[in-house]
């Protein structure tokens, strides 16, 4: 099969990690005969620099054509710590989930039992986390009416939800939970916001299609605890742009490396898919960032293209990196492995699982000889 994809390298380490996602695609196109079609494209930091616009018309076009999009990361410092930049990398981001229509983000966590000692949590607590974070990505109040008086006292943010946006991402939520453990948990604001009851009632009325689902449902406060207290509690998690920003990013710590993280935005006709560290400019052109969230993101975009045996090898081989330890510093910072190195074992283990131990000492020194 063939299929096209764009890449977006963005900003900081995103050129690194892509890359080794990319890796690891190749090997999959190689094991399964498929042919991967790559573009590559700008946005963010780097297309200011170049084009004046964090997203070109270009892009988008390219977008719009593929069959998936693979993202690096977006930021850099010098807009980060300009408050007053009138341009700025984000809204590249921002501005391309609107044109693509991505209207629902997944984030999955998973406490890896190599990594729970990392975790800041209690081992006993996090141990056999398995969440799936269903945020709706294209309304509420990051999109929402803006105004600030004109003396610069007083500023206001809109938050504004439709029942049809509402609807849609409930569905895919409802359909993940039927293949995992059959419950969704919706995280609301219901007893002070208005958008929060339109939210639980049109979520209520769509439970009733799902008869098999268990639909519970937590104020985001509670459950922003519960997401410390208990996490294996939770299986999908529906919630709004905001709550869903916050939200993920706390169930981040649960995992204990940010760089595990996989993310993808999918809209009706194409789908995005990044890992969620961030730029992570300290780190550009080291060679040190942690690749796996980046290439679990490949995984995720095999399976959103229906490739599902595909999407689970890549997902096997990043396991096998855990369990063997080949890994960044940013997990072990004894670890002498570097970006390139584990983006290598990982194609490595795709192309040759059964061989993949034996060749481990020679990946090391540098003396694969399959990569």
């Amino acid at each position: 099969m063939t299929y096209n994809i764009t890449i977006i390298p963005g900003d900081g380490i995103g050129p690194e990690v892509t890359s080794q996602a990319k890796k690891a695609l190749d090997a999959i196109a190689d094991v399964f005969d498929h042919n991967f079609i790559y573009q590559t494209a700008l946005m963010g930091a780097c297309a200011i620099d170049e084009t004046g616009n964090p997203l070109p018309d270009e892009t988008v076009n390219l977008c719009k054509k593929s069959d998936a999009i693979l993202f690096g990361a977006i930021g850099h410092p010098k807009y980060d710590n300009d408050p007053s930049a009138k341009v700025r990398p984000e809204q590249g981001l921002l501005k391309l989930r609107k044109a693509l229509g991505l209207f629902c983000n997944v984030r999955p966590v998973k406490a890896y039992k190599q990594l729970l000692s990392k975790s800041p949590l209690k081992e006993e607590r996090i141990a056999g986390t398995d969440i799936s974070i269903y945020r709706e990505l294209t309304g509420g109040i990051y999109f929402g009416e803006k105004k600030l008086s004109e003396d610069e006292t007083v500023a206001f943010d809109g938050c504004s939800y439709s029942v049809e946006e509402i609807s849609r991402i409930t569905h895919l939520a409802f359909q993940e939970a039927r293949i995992r453990k059959q419950k969704v948990t919706l995280v609301d604001k219901a007893n002070v916001l208005e958008t929060s009851r339109l939210w639980r009632k049109t979520v209520t009325e769509i439970a009733k299609e799902y008869a098999d689902i268990t639909l519970d449902f937590l104020f985001v406060d509670n459950a922003a605890m519960q997401m410390i207290l208990n996490p294996t509690q939770f299986d999908v998690i529906l919630t709004e742009n905001l709550f869903g920003d916050i939200i993920s990013d706390e169930a981040s710590v649960i995992g204990g490396s940010i760089g595990l993280l996989a993310s993808a935005s999918i809209g009706n006709d194409t789908a995005l898919f990044e890992p969620i560290h961030g730029s992570y400019p300290e780190a550009a052109g080291k060679n040190i960032a942690n690749p796996l969230a980046s290439i679990l993101s490949a995984a995720m975009l095999l399976r959103h293209l229906k490739l599902e045996k595909e999407a689970a090898l890549i997902e096997e081989a990043a396991n096998k990196s855990l369990e063997l330890g080949f890994i960044t510093a940013d997990i072990n910072p004894d670890s002498p492995f570097s970006t390139s190195k584990v983006g290598d074992f990982i194609a490595d283990y795709i192309l040759n699982p059964e061989d993949t131990n034996r060749n481990f000492k020679n990946i090391f020194v540098g003396q694969s000889t399959i990569i």
